[in-house]
């Protein structure tokens, strides 16, 4: 049996600061997936193929516990190199006791369930990232995930509708996602850029990106990019936004 198209990309990849340090490949599963556990244990293998001498340990967090759809047989040992968290157990509480945290203000899409409430406290959620004592690069992609989740939460509002929502202070032309899904009059040089803003925002809105799709990405004028960019918030699947 030949294993193809084995490309994975990993959440995130901690590795050790010293010989006596596991590796560890986290994964984060926002919406229910019956392989969940297999796309980590494969992950996990893959690294533990290439430094053999390695200890790998996989981590998977669930935003709620019953997206879990349970870990196959022969794993599920608490002492065992695979771990669960959900999410759920703790970040409304954590929420709670640490308003002014940055990164726990970012989930707040996650686990505030009532729609009112979210929009209550959306402007406070915005500053409370602008404000934040971190690194700028930091505090950009912050932003842009609050922004992604916001527009995942509330799919019936137009963009404008949830950035006014989000940025009652702050002038819609300032935002992250306006400069990067609405900005207009790019210069040929930036057209790399553009498209590699709009893989990342795929990639986060639909998954892993097939070949075909990275291509046609990479073989479109900036128009075009422009066009799947205006699109992409209401597209249901990547075939529909990019045609195969």
């Amino acid at each position: 049996m030949t294993f193809k198209a084995l490309e994975r990309r990993a959440d995130g990849v901690r590795e050790p600061k010293g010989d006596a340090e596991p590796t560890y490949v986290v994964e984060f599963q926002a919406q229910p997936f019956d392989g969940a556990w297999y796309n980590l244990l494969t992950k996990v293998g893959l690294i533990g193929e290439a430094s053999p001498a390695a200890e790998v340990r996989g981590i998977l967090i669930f935003l709620h516990e019953r997206d879990d759809p349970g870990r196959p047989a022969g794993i599920g040992h608490k002492e065992g190199p695979f771990h669960a968290v959900y999410l759920n157990r703790f970040l409304p509480d954590l929420l709670a006791q640490e308003p002014d945290n940055p990164y726990v203000a970012v989930f707040a899409p996650l686990v505030i369930k009532r729609d009112e409430e979210l929009k209550r406290q959306a402007p406070r959620l915005w500053q409370t990232i602008q404000s934040a004592q971190i690194a700028e690069p930091i505090r950009l992609r912050l932003a842009e995930i609050l922004e992604f989740w916001f527009f995942e939460r509330f799919r019936y509002l137009n963009p404008e509708e949830v950035w006014t929502m989000l940025k009652q202070l702050t002038p819609l032309e300032e935002t992250v996602a306006y400069k990067t899904i609405y900005g207009r009059g790019k210069a040929e040089g930036e057209t790399l850029g553009e498209a590699n803003s709009l893989k990342r925002l795929l990639r986060r809105r639909f998954g892993r990106l097939p070949n075909w799709a990275g291509a046609r990405i990479d073989a479109a004028s900036s128009e075009q990019l422009d066009t799947w960019l205006d699109q992409l918030l209401d597209a249901d699947s990547l075939e529909a936004l990019i045609d195969q």
